[in-house]
């Protein structure tokens, strides 16, 4: 019954997507007047105000996936179906969004044996993306484990992605991505798929251009805010992201860690980091719900990534 539930709302979620050709009923018209003459401006045009990020909405997103939908393994009708909801407002803020799909094999869940099936990353780039510049991409996985609706593993990091895209609204360089496949189907290098993905799809172009990849995972638990570099490689984003923190007033941990989707771009060579990582009581289990989630540490997390972002 819960799959057939899922399923509708991915199809009732793709469907407001749609473009429709019907017309709409013409209302009754005004009798036309003729309008006043157009007046000069007097001055400049405003300055639009620069956005900033909201943790209320944040924590809507992270209500709407793990209260809404709840667990969300990559092959599941689950995750599309999260996948549906997330769409139409990346395009809504201007990106021009589009499916990168990959196999997932069989294995085992946390302890739930999972089939074989198909997954797929959500990438969101900026309509005047050029690949020949410097850019940056920051993600964040969207699926979870089998039995945990997945609050703060991993719709934190969703969340603040969702909200990056509304503040940026289709900055020139900066990609988006929400990985599919990140969660582990058994041992050793059973996991991180959709990540995996991505970096095998990048021309050697967009490679020579990658400035940075920040993996968002695990960011809604916590007053400091974890900062990591993969075991043995290099630092220097990690030290970056670190001294934007600390210019902006926010506590870090600075550590290396090797479990989230920044593993696949620095295995390539490229610079990566992962945000997040406090260790709390419902990880991975079904006590992973939006309560668990702390508004302030999204607030944080994502007055870091602007600052960042807008730094650079």
């Amino acid at each position: 019954m819960r799959g057939a539930v899922v399923a509708t709302l991915a199809l009732v979620a793709l469907a407001t997507t749609a473009c429709t050709d019907e017309p709409s009923a013409d209302p009754v018209r005004p009798t036309p007047t003729t309008p006043p003459a157009p007046v000069a401006p007097t001055g400049p045009a405003p300055t639009p105000k620069p956005r900033h990020f909201d943790a209320d909405r944040a924590m809507a997103t992270v209500r709407a996936l793990a209260g809404g939908i709840g667990p969300r393994l990559a092959t599941d009708p689950a995750y599309d179906a999260a996948a549906a909801s997330l769409w139409p407002r990346l395009v809504a803020a201007g990106y021009d969004v589009r499916r990168q799909s990959f196999p997932v094999p069989a294995g085992d869940s946390w302890g739930v044996p999972a089939e074989a099936g198909r997954s797929f990353n959500v990438v969101a780039t900026p309509p005047r993306f050029d690949p020949g510049s410097p850019f940056v991409v920051v993600g964040a996985h969207l699926d979870t484990v089998a039995v945990a609706p997945g609050a703060e593993d991993n719709a934190s990091g969703v969340a603040v992605v969702m909200e990056l895209a509304r503040v940026l609204s289709g900055d020139d360089q900066v990609v988006l991505a929400l990985f599919g496949g990140e969660e582990p189907r058994g041992p050793g290098d059973l996991h991180h798929f959709g990540s995996k993905r991505f970096v095998a799809l990048m021309s050697a172009e967009e490679r020579r251009h990658l400035t940075a990849m920040v993996s968002l995972d695990r960011v809604g638990v916590g007053s400091a805010v974890p900062v990591a570099s993969v075991d043995g490689g290099a630092t220097d984003l990690r030290d970056e992201i670190a001294a934007v923190a600390d210019r902006e007033g926010i506590a870090t941990v600075v550590e290396t860690n090797t479990g989230s989707d920044h593993e696949s771009f620095a295995d390539a060579g490229l610079p990566a980091a992962r945000i997040g990582g406090t260790s709390y009581a419902g990880y991975h289990s079904a006590a992973d719900v939006p309560s668990v989630v702390q508004p302030d540490q999204l607030g944080r997390v994502g007055r870091l990534l602007i600052a960042w972002l807008r730094g650079r």
